[in-house]
């Protein structure tokens, strides 16, 4: 009986990308594919395609997951410390809030752009939304999904 294998290679026939090294390039702001690129050109406005290698990032369709990861993270992170802190501490309301305020603000800040790039190399490394080569059927069918630049 043969054995059977279920995704990377043997699924698409592709060769399979290297997912966590895709991430962490993505994660650390630079191509998925060459690592030496840059992913973004402005704050959130990922590039059109690497300098380096010239791999295309138009397509990608990042939308607001990484927003909900960065609102996951930091939040419990956030009430995991202030809990932890207010059961060895006397702080007053003011003193709280003019520590966890700008601490949240500072991280949520802090990781939005790595954790965008982080899941535009999971799409990258995942053939997904046109970086297969393909082309993406929603966006091809229903320009109006397309999301503005």
């Amino acid at each position: 009986m043969e054995r059977q294998v279920f995704g990377g290679e043997h699924h698409t026939g592709r060769p399979a990308r290297p997912l966590m090294q895709a991430m962490w390039n993505g994660f650390l702001c630079k191509c998925p594919n060459c690592g030496e690129g840059k992913l973004f050109n402005g704050f959130l406005k990922v590039t059109p395609s690497c300098s380096h290698c010239g791999e295309e990032f138009h397509h990608h369709r990042a939308d607001d997951l990484p927003a909900y990861l960065v609102v996951v993270i930091v939040g419990h992170v956030i009430v995991g410390a202030f809990m932890g802190f207010e059961a060895t501490s006397t702080l007053s309301t003011w003193q709280h809030l003019a520590i966890w305020v700008p601490l949240t603000i500072a991280m949520a800040l802090g990781l939005l752009r790595p954790t965008k790039g982080a899941v535009v190399g999971l799409q990258w490394a995942l053939y997904m939304h046109g970086f297969g080569g393909e082309k993406d059927d929603a966006i091809d069918t229903h320009p109006e999904l397309q999301a503005p630049n």
